[in-house]
């Protein structure tokens, strides 16, 4: 039984470690390709990674859920069906907390980007210019967003074509909130205009867009705690059963038809927590 947990263990491991050198392999590679075309072939589109803010680890999530699916398999005596049932639970319910916390990191950058345009806004009425005004956003903003901005000036000052870098901000964020802003500021650069107008009706169209973004989630918080509330009064009525009668209740567990229904119930209450979450998340 040890000899076959390190052994699992130790494939998932190697898993994991084979994914962490794709990664890194993927970097270098980017990196070469960058060196490699500075000089000679400075249009060519190259691959853009995805900023950190917007990173997905779904595949973490999954390796996880199974991992616990394979300790209780190993170490507690429950039928497989529970155990496959619970898989799918772990991994349903984590699913749904990296969701949450990637709309928490886009929602915290994008109240930094309505912040740093304010600032930009206040720059540009003072005389500032737009690389000015992006150095002020830039020392006065937090993470994650002042890395973003911070990449951005660092390429201007080398020389690169500052629409390019506009646009290449707004495909590495892919983010409506930066699309706009990019869009405006790559706009001014090529004909100008009255910046500090059209930043602040960028800043008041981002304000407007999180305000609504909380009234949604204000909404649709009874809703969640609704269904939440349903799926932990089953395990509360089933642990008074259990206390009840435990001989009835486990031999009911322990048939083929228990197990069944069981492990539907289960699988079902982790469709049933992805479907809310998803009818509940504002989509605009």
């Amino acid at each position: 039984m040890w000899i076959t947990a390190f052994g699992v263990l130790f494939l998932l491991a190697g898993i994991l470690l084979i994914i962490w050198m794709l990664n890194r392999a993927q970097a270098a590679e980017l990196m070469r390709q960058r060196l490699a075309t500075s000089d000679t072939l400075s249009d060519e589109k190259l691959v853009i990674r995805r900023s950190p803010i917007v990173r997905r680890w779904r595949w973490l999530v999954v390796a996880v859920g199974g991992v616990a699916g394979v300790m209780v398999w190993l170490f507690a005596p429950w039928p497989e069906p529970y155990t496959a049932a619970l898989a799918v639970m772990s991994t349903m319910l984590l699913w749904q907390l990296e969701a949450w916390w990637l709309q928490r990191r886009i929602s915290g950058t994008e109240q930094q980007l309505a912040d740093s345009i304010d600032l930009m806004v206040a720059a540009v009425k003072s005389g500032a210019s737009l690389q000015g005004a992006l150095e002020s956003a830039m020392e006065n903003s937090g993470k994650p967003w002042r890395n973003e901005l911070t990449d951005l000036i660092v390429k201007i000052r080398y020389g690169d074509d500052p629409i390019d870098v506009f646009t290449e901000l707004s495909e590495r964020l892919p983010l409506e909130t930066v699309r706009l802003f990019a869009q405006t500021l790559a706009v001014n650069w090529s004909v100008g205009g009255q910046l500090s107008l059209a930043l602040a009706n960028v800043g008041r169209t981002i304000r407007d867009r999180l305000e609504l973004n909380r009234r949604m989630q204000a909404m649709t918080t009874q809703a969640r705690l609704s269904v939440m509330s349903v799926i932990l009064v089953t395990y509360f009525i089933g642990a008074l059963m259990w206390r009840n009668d435990p001989e009835r209740m486990g031999e009911y567990l322990g048939s083929l038809v228990g197990q069944g229904l069981v492990t539907t119930a289960m699988v079902l209450q982790a469709i049933g927590i992805v479907w809310i979450s998803h009818m509940s998340t504002p989509r605009f």
